[in-house]
């Protein structure tokens, strides 16, 4: 059966997929979405004992994360299994792995190795604290990253102890970090003919996430603290009690400041001697957004949003995930996108977030059953269909 493309912009690469739970799965599925032939290796049943790290098969987060891929299974643990996927690495320009930094050096997939066989394969390497260091051989976790990197300092209210972000963000800033240099590392290779070891961590991409946050200290030694829903320095921009509920604003700098006194019919505020300047603006913050709120909850939030955005002020309304997906802007952009499995029937899952506007992605595959495409993949790399039995007799596939 022809492979199911999702794209043309990427078919001509071929990434072998060695990863599992979240991070490595984020990256792959980038390029998975725009037409790569990924195939995903897996263990055969009963090979690996974390073989259900990620989560039910069936269930959404699995699904979402491995769509548009091919599937095999083969035990990298045994001689034959390994040498199957060397054939394969000669005619793969990416391997992509998220095992402990260690893992790969004993069953020989290294990068010297892989570059031994075909000198332009790029491998990926992504990992919880990098590939060495003193933290190199620490499980990683993404909620461990965040706490560690600064997020969790910086998260949540005033003297109520750190708080992690309610989503797996250093697991997916490391996925899309490793896709990004795996395309550089690709770009580079059109240059030079090489391929190269691309590497990147929980911990480095919670660091980066943190951006402006991060740099402070950096360069100025300041240890940002927790300021809630404010932002940590512009304000007013933070979360506002609405006469039905909250919404966000986002004022920042002296001319949207005056925007928002006028739509609250409060421009005597601009004459306050606390609220002039954006530094004084986020000094007294306490008092400044007593004042919004008390003025906010005189209309609901959709009233505020429609007359804040008129007034050319970032807002908008603060939504439950039911809520998300039924806002029309959401529903435009196509967000959940519809895709048809075997055993599943139509399922909804997130969609690519990133348009192109000649090659789009698309979501052309569900995710596939544990190696549903062994017997195709092998067979493309010139194995018999007596050698492909033979392996499965002796659970090498």
């Amino acid at each position: 059966m022809p492979r199911i493309q999702a794209s043309p912009a990427l078919a001509r690469l071929r990434i072998l997929d060695l990863t599992r739970v979240r991070a490595g799965p984020t990256c792959v599925r980038q390029f998975a979405d725009f037409g790569a032939d990924v195939i995903k290796i897996e263990s055969p049943p009963g090979v690996d004992p974390n073989e259900n790290m990620g989560g039910p098969r069936h269930g959404a987060d699995f699904q979402n994360l491995h769509r548009n891929k091919r599937s095999i299974t083969l035990n990298l643990k045994e001689p034959e299994g390994k040498a199957i996927f060397l054939r394969l690495v000669k005619d793969a320009d990416v391997v992509v792995e998220n095992f402990r930094p260690d893992v790969k050096f004993r069953l020989g997939i290294d990068y010297e190795s892989l570059k031994a066989v075909n000198p332009r394969v790029i491998l990926a390497s992504i990992s919880g604290f990098g590939q060495d260091g003193p933290y190199a051989q620490r499980p990683g976790f993404d909620q461990v990253a965040q706490g560690m990197c600064g997020l969790m300092s910086v998260t949540g209210e005033p003297g109520r102890g750190p708080m992690r972000v309610g989503a797996a963000v250093a697991d997916v800033s490391a996925g899309l970090f490793a896709a990004l240099g795996i395309m550089t590392a690709l770009l580079e290779r059109e240059a030079s003919g090489e391929g190269q070891w691309v590497q990147s961590s929980l911990l480095m991409s919670g660091i980066a996430l943190l951006d402006f946050q991060a740099a402070r200290y950096a360069m100025e030694g300041q240890v940002p603290p927790q300021v809630g829903n404010d932002h940590p320095t512009s304000m007013p921009t933070s979360a506002y009690t609405t006469a039905d509920g909250y919404m966000n604003v986002a004022a920042s700098g002296d001319g949207m400041w005056a925007r928002v006194c006028k739509a609250i019919d409060r421009e005597e505020l601009l004459e306050r001697e606390e609220f002039k300047g954006q530094a004084n603006r986020a000094k007294n913050r306490q008092a400044l957004n007593a004042e919004l709120n008390a003025a906010f909850k005189a209309r609901t939030s959709t009233e505020w949003v429609a007359l804040l955005n008129d007034m050319g002020v970032p807002c908008g309304p603060i939504y439950a995930m039911d809520q998300v997906f039924a806002d029309p802007q959401v529903r435009h952009l196509g967000a959940a996108a519809p895709v048809r499995h075997a055993k599943l029937g139509e399922i909804r899952i997130l969609n690519q977030a990133v348009r192109l506007s000649r090659t789009p992605a698309a979501m052309a595959a569900a995710t596939p059953e544990q190696g549903e495409h062994t017997a195709e993949v092998l067979a493309e790399a010139g194995y018999s269909a007596a050698e492909i039995e033979a392996f499965r007799t002796r659970h090498i596939v």
